[in-house]
């Protein structure tokens, strides 16, 4: 039984400009790509996503071809949410600047954060997440993977220099974010006057609370994820493996 989570503001980040994608993205934002049996965009499958566990008032970060998402998704109601729009600027940029643009805005209503990158679906139990986020009392709480797939062959080499192994795009067993993240709204206050208006939230900003002493929180997940942030990752894409996330 799917919970409602509660003080929860969902935050996509979705004004990049896609250079990654082009020429597709000469002509549509990113978050507009069709994904899927039924070629939906993907931004609507994570906002579907986030209702279907309570998460009704979402905030997306646009920038690029803004007009084209806002001219589709209008207030959101016909998928039960509630949508606000921030719109980037020059003063703020990166994922972190726009995010911090939303805040000094007051476009995030919610005490809570669910951040979710644009270009990246995933079947996550978001209950288990904030369940995660609150009971240790973090500033922030990283969705990590438990593994990652080398996109190159990994080779063994001996002493004499001779490859005594090779394996072609391995998985390891390493802890890799997938752009996917909870915080506390109050991570965000004052925070031009250490880090600026233009920083990113993966680069630069949770370094900085870390070495800040703040709490940051793994969350481990081990089911599938997909990476649609370029044009080559696109066209791998499954559409029919999707059907977890897309139902």
């Amino acid at each position: 039984m799917i919970e409602h989570v509660g003080d929860v503001t969902g935050v996509v980040l979705a004004g990049g400009e896609g250079k990654r994608f082009r020429p597709y993205t000469d002509i549509i934002p990113k978050p507009m790509v069709p994904v899927g049996p039924e070629e939906k965009p993907l931004l609507e499958h994570i906002i579907k996503w986030f209702v279907r566990y309570g998460v009704k008032e979402i905030v997306l970060l646009v920038g690029y071809r803004w007009k084209q998402v806002a001219n589709y998704f209008l207030d959101g109601s016909r998928w039960g949410a509630k949508l606000f729009f921030s719109l980037d600027t020059e003063k703020f940029r990166g994922t972190g600047g726009a995010l911090l643009n939303a805040y000094l805005r007051k476009l995030i209503p919610g005490d809570t954060l669910l951040v979710w990158y644009g270009d990246i679906l995933a079947p996550l139990d978001i209950n288990a997440l904030l369940s995660v986020h609150r009971s240790s009392g973090a500033d922030v709480t990283l969705v990590l993977a438990d593994r990652y797939q080398v996109p190159v062959g990994i080779a063994e080499v001996d002493r004499e220099g001779y490859v005594v192994d090779l394996k072609e795009k391995p998985w390891l067993p390493l802890k890799v974010t997938i752009g996917i993240l909870a915080m506390k709204k109050s991570v965000l206050s004052d925070l031009a006057d250490s880090l600026g208006t233009s920083f990113d939230i993966m680069g630069d900003l949770i370094p900085f609370l870390i070495k800040r002493g703040k709490k940051v929180k793994a969350f481990t997940y081990s089911g599938p994820w997909y990476d649609v942030g370029s044009m080559e990752k696109y066209a791998k894409l499954n559409h029919d493996e999707l059907s977890e996330f897309l139902r």
